[in-house]
């Protein structure tokens, strides 16, 4: 039987804005906010389904305001730009750890092939952003 590893200290790092992770078979993970808040696992950023991602553009000066505990088996981070529906269980975030490279780079490529950018004020962007919420009435 083999058991996933567990973390055995989480730091967050306000000044660096790094989020870092020691899990229980040694290995250690520094991911930037950036990085974390581009790869949420909630349903706003990857979709219900394949194909139904949402890149995640603007994100480049994104903090982390809260960490908050979801039982024993994972984290719920609040970001600065208001997003706070992911979900980082204890193995999504030793996997995007240990992939962080390669996620990063196909980040990378996906903005530079929308023509999109990770800086928040980038007039780029703007093609990005989320529809206008109905009220419901019109």
């Amino acid at each position: 039987m083999t058991t996933e590893p567990t973390p055995t200290d989480i730091t967050v790092h306000s000044a660096s804005r790094v989020f870092e992770i020691t899990f229980s078979d040694g290995r250690t993970f520094r991911m930037p906010f950036e990085f974390m808040r581009v790869f949420s696992p909630s349903a706003e950023v990857r979709g219900h389904a394949p194909g139904e991602e949402t890149l995640q553009v603007g994100k480049r000066d994104v903090t982390l305001t809260r960490l908050d505990p979801v039982g024993h088996y994972a984290i719920q981070p609040v970001f600065s730009d208001g997003h706070a529906s992911g979900i980082y269980s204890w193995t999504y975030l030793y996997e995007i750890g240990r992939d962080m490279e390669s996620l990063w780079a196909d980040y990378l490529a996906q903005l530079e092939s929308a023509g999109a950018s990770r800086d928040p004020d980038d007039p780029s962007n703007a093609a990005f952003a989320p529809p206008a919420k109905s009220c419901g009435t019109h």
